[in-house]
Formats: structure tokens, C-alpha cells, sequence
């Protein structure tokens, strides 16, 4: 782990508005969040590339579906419940059905907006946005990953979502270091278990390995920034040298990443498979370290669980 810690908005903004100055193609929509996403200077840059469209989302999709039937590459920024759960019908026929070159980026993921409570948490965006067929999913771990993502769906042909946190996070790669949507990264080696882990909470993974190794439980860590395609060759192989499987996300336990390694182990190499996650109810309110905490996902009682599981 590296450790300079820097605010994901800002990273994703500029990284959009360097590539969007050699691609004009790229447009940027805001529903009164551009802004916050990154996007002050280059509105002021690039106003006829900037739409707003208020507080509309739905409304907003149908705009960057349309701006790509003209070859416009759409960059779609607002806050994660509000680009998914909201506007969903037509992310899924606008975008999906009709394969729109559309970039759909959830910011304040998880429940980085912890103090709003449910109704800004986004714990199901991986489960509802991995249905619909054709759709891309990153869920990009540091800094440097986010730009990497930034230029690798900018890049590729298709719709895309891409969830983004709040709270600053921690360098955890090498800027040179490679990445490929649909690659997992081998951050740590380890023979006893493999954890799996998507998003900023593989920060909080790092560190419950390190917890482990003291304990005599050697942890292979893979970090995937792409949750839908998964990297199945590297997770097939990971199930088969270590045999047992554990998956974090700060997602509902069901549905998303966890859910979808279990579903494909099952049909290809059956090993146990244990997921952390956010249970199935209405996550409460309160300091984002306390909610991380308080689910268990926290580097402390990760390597507990993992503990538990390993010795089962």
C-alpha cells in the first residue's frame, strides 16, 4: 500500500476532462451534480460539451442515449442510487437494448453518503446493473485504478457503469502498474485461502491479510476492478491452488460480486465460498468508519471472519 490518500471525485473528473481534450466526442451530462463530480472547469472549458439537465435523471439517460446515436461517447456522473435505482427502465432499454456507447458513473457507491441513510446507500447496484445484458460493471480500488478506468471504458465500445466512493482513499498501485477491464490484479500471494475483494474495500482486504499472516494463515489477495465480466481464469485457478474462496464488497451479500463467483465456482470448480457483504435490510446512518465497522468490514474483522472460515 502505497498511502497518499486522494478524493475518488476528482481523480475520475480530471481523468475524463484530460482524455475528453484529445476526444471530442466525449460529452458530459450533469443532473445538478457536475460539479461535485469533477466537472467545474471543464463546463467552463467546454460548454457545448457540458449538458445539465437538472434533477432528472431518467430523463438525463434518454439525453445520452440519444447523443450517442450521433457518435457522441456520453460520460453520465451522479450520485450511485440516483444513475441505477432511479432511472433503471431506461439504463435498461435506452442503454442496454439499444447497446448506446454510454458511460454511467455512480459517485458516493456503497454507503459512502452514510450520513443520508438508505435512500442515498447504493448496495445493490452491482446485482441490478450486471442484469442487464451487455453492461460492463468497474468498481475501481485506488486512484490510480480510477483513472486507469476512466480510459480503458472510454475507450472500449458499449455501455458501461463504473461506481466511484466519496471519502478520500489510498494509493494502493503503481501508476505504470497494468490494467484490462475484465482482469483481476494478484496483489497478494498465499496458499491457505483466497479473498476477492472489488471496490475501496480492498484497502481494508490488504490489511486484514497482513492481520492473517501474523496468525500463521497465508491470504492470496486478487483485487478486481472489473466486477462484471469476471476474471474467471484467475479466480478458477485461485479455487483450485487454495480451495477455499471469500469474497468483500460493500454491497449486499447477495447479488453482486459474491454471488456471481459462487455461481460460477459452482458449475466449474466447487469450493467453499464464503461472502462478506452488507446484510439485506436498510443499512443504517451514521459515520462511513463506523458503518464499515459496524458490518464487518473493516480490516479487523475481515481477517476474523476469514480466520473463522479458514479453520472450519
Amino acid at each position: 500500500m502505497i498511502g497518499e490518500w486522494k478524493d475518488p471525485r476528482k481523480e475520475f473528473g480530471k481523468a475524463v476532462s484530460e482524455i475528453a481534450e484529445e476526444k471530442e466526442d466525449i460529452v458530459v451530462i450533469s443532473t445538478d451534480s457536475g460539479f461535485s463530480s469533477g466537472f467545474k472547469e471543464f463546463a467552463g472549458k467546454h460548454p457545448d460539451r457540458y449538458v445539465e439537465c437538472g434533477i432528472m435523471e431518467q430523463g438525463a439517460t434518454g439525453i445520452a442515449a440519444g447523443l450517442a446515436c450521433v457518435g457522441k461517447t456520453p460520460v453520465f456522473c451522479a450520485i450511485a442510487p440516483f444513475v441505477t435505482c432511479r432511472n433503471y427502465e431506461m439504463f435498461r432499454n435506452d442503454l442496454g437494448y439499444m447497446r448506446q456507447n454510454v458511460k454511467i458513473v455512480g459517485r458516493n457507491g456503497g454507503f459512502t453518503y452514510s450520513d443520508l441513510g438508505a435512500t442515498h446507500h447504493s448496495l445493490e447496484d452491482f446485482a441490478i446493473t450486471r442484469m442487464i445484458p451487455g453492461v460492463t460493471v468497474l468498481c475501481p480500488q485506488d486512484p490510480v485504478e480510477i483513472r486507469q478506468a476512466c480510459k480503458a471504458m472510454l475507450e472500449m465500445e458499449g455501455p458501461v457503469y463504473m461506481r466511484i466512493g466519496n471519502p478520500k482513499i489510498p494509493v494502493l498501485f503503481e501508476e505504470d502498474s497494468p490494467f484490462a477491464i475484465g482482469k483481476g490484479r494478484l496483489i497478494r500471494d498465499g496458499g491457505d485461502v483466497t479473498i476477492l475483494s472489488t471496490g475501496t474495500v480492498t484497502a481494508e482486504v490488504i490489511k486484514a491479510a497482513e492481520l492473517l499472516e501474523a496468525k500463521g494463515i497465508h491470504a492470496r489477495v486478487i483485487g478486481l476492478g472489473t466486477v462484471c465480466p469476471l476474471d474467471e481464469e484467475m479466480i478458477l485457478k485461485a479455487a483450485r491452488e487454495t480451495g477455499r474462496i471469500v469474497t468483500v464488497e460493500e454491497h449486499y451479500a447477495q447479488g453482486g460480486l459474491g454471488t456471481m463467483v459462487a455461481e460460477f465456482l459452482s458449475e466449474t470448480e466447487p469450493v467453499k465460498v464464503k461472502k462478506i457483504g452488507v446484510p439485506k435490510e436498510y443499512a443504517t446512518s451514521g459515520p462511513y468508519e463506523d458503518l464499515i465497522r459496524y458490518y464487518g468490514l473493516d480490516s479487523e474483522s475481515i481477517a476474523e471472519t476469514v480466520e473463522k472460515f479458514c479453520r472450519e
